[in-house]
């Protein structure tokens, strides 16, 4: 490979990248609205703020009064097409020049100019009052006066704002506050980063620690927040208190934060405005809207000037056989306004005419119900298709995560066997001796465990090793405090960060171990006698991306035992269990059901290990240089020789008929590329259950790169692959993009299928406009989520998918659907329908046209 290559990098998340993209005005600079600071925000105190900070408005509107007008005539005449009948009409002003009455080549322009506007004019007005209906919504605001009615778009950086549960964040803001008793909440983030998946965030400890919401303004406090910037999944800053004895300073990060476009879904919170307006994260990752043209115009405008040209050689002979006879300039100008029927301006009134008949009927289509055409100028697009790029949660999947299976080594249970394993967990509480099984005895430490032992302590681990908290709710019948009390199951709702931990939560109750209250220092599960067991939570470690584990230690408060408890990937877990010669086959066979698989291991430790281990833990927090490696090395301390228990399997169900409308595509010569924020085993899983990634074909999965040689390395070893999908993280791409954009894109785009994981949304658009650049083809993108609206308005044709993730995509869109199994239809039938009878109209229009000329030429 060579590096002498045009470079395009990405948009990298600096603090100064973000005032270029939103191409801010000459005179903002003067507002200090374009240069992007870091800022000291004080609690309450709006008027204390150091600069001026954009209005906290959502404006997603291609023009405004003053510029509809100008901005549609300028992108209706900066075509050729147009401007030649323009001109035409211009010219029968002159006398010399005229032909015959003025109203014959006006009437017809001014009616096609008059659609175009009017079309123009209606959509934005429905995108005006979508979002003023955003702007105008109305939150709760703390002041010195009490709590007073503020619209969005009113709020300012320094205010004080209270989100109720199931409501929109309004704008970026610090958590201060929960009604919460766990003190917590949980954030729905799908329309920001398009993971369904509920994010667990953390009040500042010092605030929450005050009696009431109201002390907030008592206090003297600031935030120092860092500049804007795209980066969704960060967050530096720190929170003072200087009232305080000593002065109180804590550092904030992502898990403090509530971003703009995410949902409360628990409790109500308040939080402290930091950035506003055009800074917002959600607004940073959104490109503004562009026209679209379609192809089938451009070439019929392309055609146009070469009808043109046979128009100037056809004046200039008749010109030529007068032998350029008196004023021949003026006859040449004449013969091009006589034969100017060669270029026929009944070609854009038909053309409109008809796409306008094509949208009707892609809406009045009964087998493809609910599909709304947003854009009609652009239905032909959707026949000329080359590259399909899908998001997938929501619009290949239901965000629905059932679980399928349960695997011991020796025996596996599925869906219908799941009796056993619940007649297994309650013998093991309806013994005697439940309490103190003969696992734990010295004496039988050597001797086989029974199947129900091991089924027993299999759920009790995944009952255990998750983030799960449960929560309770008013039924009308009883109330949120009676329920909670009394562990109402008709009132209980299980948060967490994952829909895989709900499912494995919900299973663990089916079969008889119910957990039904948690908090930050402990843990209740219900055995099928309606006994509670006391677990205290020592320590959790998170999932994360690079470790791909997660995992707890708790105290049995009955035994006083303690357990650590571990749940990952398998490529993970395979060095941290005891050996065995089944984990690996039966992952893959899992793997292969396009199941997630999980595998759970546990370790017993003594007090003295854990107190040893809980030390040297705390001194890896406190260190200051290599903060993560330290800790992480003490983590994996613990992590050798555990005990595999067992292997869980957990399907994320798909749309209806997702595989055949994929195969039809493929068919069609339409590669598909998948595009998600998800992580990198569940894009994986996902494309192998849909089929976007065949059972027989090889995979090459993109290594972690960080730097230029290891991207050499890994795009030499992914060039010796042939015919194999790939699948690569966003931060590995990030770098690959940067430094070898073309060789990247041109082995990319020879594989069958390409899955992109954690992507950032607009990485999500620049891979859309990197396979314009570099292929030439058309695309079209499909998604259902506030983060696929740039991808969406960025591709040739943008498709939304109505679903859980609400109508943000469906809105942006040029066409929306209810389902994905319709864009089969919608491409094959209906855009080829379109594409083939635009193409058979405007040739007969031109073919009319030129005999009308040759009839004219000929007398």
């Amino acid at each position: 490979m060579t590096d002498n290559i045009p470079l395009q990098p990405v948009r990298r998340p600096k603090r100064n990248n973000s005032k270029h993209r939103h191409g801010c005005c000459p005179w903002s600079k003067c507002c200090g609205m374009c240069d992007f600071r870091p800022r000291t925000v004080w609690l309450g105190h709006p008027e204390k703020r150091e600069q001026r900070y954009p209005r906290n408005v959502i404006n997603n509107q291609k023009y405004n009064f003053f510029t509809f007008l100008p901005g549609v005539l300028f992108n209706q005449f900066k075509y050729f097409f147009n401007l030649y009948f323009l001109l035409l009409a211009c010219s029968q002003f002159v006398e010399e020049l005229r032909l015959g009455d003025l109203y014959t080549y006006w009437v017809p322009l001014g009616l096609v100019l008059t659609i175009t506007i009017m079309r123009e004019a209606v959509d934005e007005i429905r995108c005006y009052i979508r979002d003023k209906e955003v702007n105008s919504q109305i939150y709760s605001k703390l002041s010195m006066r009490g709590t007073a009615k503020i619209k969005s778009s009113n709020i300012q950086v320094g205010d004080l704002i209270i989100v109720e549960k199931n409501q929109r964040v309004p704008a970026d803001m610090i958590f201060l506050r929960t009604s919460e008793r766990n003190g917590s909440c949980f954030l729905r983030t799908d329309q920001l980063d398009g993971e369904t998946d509920w994010k667990l965030r953390l009040p500042v400890a010092c605030t929450q620690r005050l009696p009431t919401a109201s002390d907030l303004l008592q206090i003297r406090s600031y935030v120092y927040a860092e500049e804007p910037n795209i980066d969704i999944h960060n967050f530096i800053g720190t929170f003072s208190r200087e009232d305080g004895d000593p002065p109180i300073n804590e550092s904030l990060s992502i898990e403090n934060t509530l971003w703009a476009s995410t949902v409360v879904a628990s409790g109500t919170v308040v939080g402290l405005v930091i950035y506003t307006g055009k800074e917002l994260r959600s607004v940073m990752n959104t490109s503004n809207p562009r026209h679209k043209v379609g192809l089938f115009d451009l070439e019929v405008n392309c055609l146009t000037k070469i009808l043109f040209g046979a128009l100037v050689v056809v004046s200039l002979v008749m010109v030529a056989l007068q032998h350029f006879a008196g004023r021949w300039y003026l006859q040449i100008l004449r013969f091009l306004l006589l034969f100017s029927n060669i270029v026929p301006i009944s070609l854009r009134v038909n053309l409109d005419m008809g796409k306008m008949v094509f949208s009707w009927m892609i809406k009045k289509d009964s087998k493809i119900p609910g599909t709304v055409v947003r854009a009609s100028t652009i239905p032909e697009q959707l026949g000329r298709i080359s590259y399909l790029l899908t998001d997938k949660t929501g619009t290949l999947t239901q965000n629905e995560m059932v679980f399928r299976r349960l695997h011991l080594g020796t025996v596996a249970y599925g869906m219908d066997s799941m009796d056993e394993v619940q007649s297994h967990v309650f013998s093991a509480y309806t013994q005697p001796t439940h309490d103190f099984p003969a696992s734990r005895t010295p004496a039988a430490t050597k001797v086989r465990k029974t199947i129900s032992s091991r089924v027993h302590e299999a759920v009790k681990a995944i009952a255990l090793v998750h983030n799960v908290t449960p929560t309770y709710e008013s039924n009308g019948v009883t109330d949120q405090a009676e329920a909670e009390q009394h562990y109402e199951d008709t009132c209980r709702v299980y948060q967490a960060a994952s829909p895989d931990e709900v499912s494995l939560v919900q299973w663990t109750e089916s079969v008889g171990l119910t957990l039904v209250g948690r908090d930050q220092s402990s843990m209740q599960l219900r055995t099928p006698t309606g006994q509670i067991m006391n677990f205290s939570i020592l320590q959790i470690f998170p999932f994360t991306y690079e470790s791909k584990r997660m995992g707890i230690i708790v105290r049995d408060e009955s035994t006083g035992e303690i357990t650590f408890y571990m749940k990952g990937a398998d490529v993970v877990m395979a060095g941290i269990v005891q050996y065995n010669d089944w984990l690996e086959e039966e992952c893959g066979n899992m793997a292969r059901e396009g199941l997630r698989v999980l595998v759970v291991s546990k370790k017993s430790l003594t007090e003295e290990q854990y107190q040893d281990f809980a030390a040297r833990y705390v001194q890896a927090k406190l260190s200051v240089h290599d903060r993560s490696l330290k800790v992480a090395t003490v983590i994996e301390s613990l992590e050798m020789e555990m005990e595999l228990l067992c292997l869980t399997g957990v399907e994320d169900q798909l749309q209806a008929d997702v595989r055949p409308t994929l195969e039809i595509l493929r068919n069609a010569g339409i590669k598909v590329w998948m595009l998600t924020g998800d992580k990198l085993e569940t894009a994986t899983c996902t494309a192998k259950n849909a089929h976007l990634i065949t059972r027989n074909q090889d995979i090459h999965i993109f290594r972690p790169v960080t730097t230029r040689g290891e991207a050499h390395l890994e795009l030499n070893a992914f060039r010796r692959k042939h015919d194999c999908a790939l699948v690569i993280s966003g931060d590995s791409l990030e770098v690959c993009l940067k430094y070898y954009e073309y060789e990247f894109m041109e082995l990319a785009c020879q594989c069958p299928a390409v899955v992109c994981c954690r992507c950032a949304p607009t990485q999500k658009a620049q891979i859309i406009r990197l396979l314009q650049e570099r292929t030439g083809k058309l695309t079209c993108a499909v998604g259902d989520g506030g983060n696929d609206v740039s991808m969406i308005q960025e591709a040739d044709c943008g498709v939304g998918v109505e679903g859980k993730e609400g109508k943000q995509a469906s809105l942006a869109a040029d066409f929306s659907v209810t389902q994905f199994k319709h864009l089969g239809r919608l491409l094959m039938v209906h855009g080829r329908n379109s594409y083939k009878r635009s193409a058979a109209l405007s040739q007969f229009v031109i073919h009319r046209s030129l005999c009308i000329s040759t009839m004219q030429i000929y007398s």
